[in-house]
């Protein structure tokens, strides 16, 4: 069987002709395949800054890996054990992703500006997520970034935004995205003064994301759908629906939204002043 190879941060890498063996080093490490045994292979750099009409970004690597998506509320010593986690969340089910790169930051107002032209947001200021966006609105945004970079950014799926907010293969196993205490990671009801907040003001999790708790909540791409118990590998979630993922909770929700685990959607065609958008890549 071929392999589809992702390499994370590799420094070098060549094809011997007479070997037909790909080699290449990370680290101190020199790993080997045969030619023959690999469809293609893909680079997870590391983190990447982009720059579209002169506002910058960051997208930060993730390595792939495999991860127990969801919570329960039932059973104090079972996995993902959450005395908070509502029926939405469960089954607890076993989740396969691949390699990919996630922005630093939640979009801001001055990138989708300078994306789009104009700045939807209620709560002003170019370092603020922006706000006031539908899923659709976020579409017609990624398209015109990608006309403009050449690049494919996309919504992050349901698994890939839950696998990077629990950090990726170096998760803590937190509540929230970063941390146990919600104060140091998120911009939420208790806290927000009523208002968003500038991205990346709070503690990153254990990946260097910011805000994946609280500030906005952050779309996905799939529609909302209950959880199957089988095991998947990059699920994309339903074909078809009514609401469309929203996940992190808001600057105006209770922390229990703002956990890792918890689950929402809204119709697509709406944005209000608590709900933004994050790219993968």
């Amino acid at each position: 069987m071929k392999k589809l190879m992702t390499i994370l941060a590799a420094v070098a890498i060549s094809s011997s002709a007479m070997a037909q063996m790909y080699v290449w080093k990370n680290g101190v490490t020199t790993h080997e395949i045969p030619v023959a045994d690999v469809d293609s292979i893909t680079f997870v750099n590391k983190t990447t800054t982009y720059t579209v009409n002169g506002v910058s970004f960051k997208m930060l690597p993730v390595a792939g890996g495999t991860f127990q998506m969801g919570a329960q509320s039932t059973d104090p010593n079972g996995q993902n054990y959450d005395a908070e986690a509502n029926s939405y969340e469960n089954p607890v089910h076993q989740v396969t992703l691949s390699a990919f790169t996630i922005g630093e930051t939640e979009v801001t107002q001055a990138l989708w500006e300078a994306v789009m032209g104009s700045n939807p947001s209620s709560f002003k200021g170019s370092d603020l997520p922006v706000e006031t966006v539908s899923w659709d609105d976020c579409q017609t945004f990624i398209t015109k970034l990608n006309q403009l970079t050449g690049k494919t950014f996309r919504l992050p799926t349901e698994a890939e935004w839950e696998y990077a907010a629990r950090g990726g293969n170096k998760s803590q196993g937190y509540k929230y995205s970063g941390s146990n205490t919600i104060d140091d990671v998120a911009w939420y009801y208790d806290n927000g003064g009523s208002k968003t907040h500038a991205v990346g003001t709070k503690q990153a999790n254990e990946l260097g994301i910011y805000d994946m708790s609280g500030n906005v909540w952050e779309w996905c791409s799939d529609w909302y759908d209950s959880y199957g118990s089988s095991s998947q590998t990059n699920p994309t979630g339903a074909a078809s629906g009514s609401y469309r993922v929203l996940r992190g909770g808001s600057w105006n929700y209770n922390a229990m939204f703002c956990r890792v685990s918890l689950r929402s959607g809204y119709y697509p065609d709406y944005g209000n002043d608590g709900r933004g958008l994050r790219l993968v890549f």
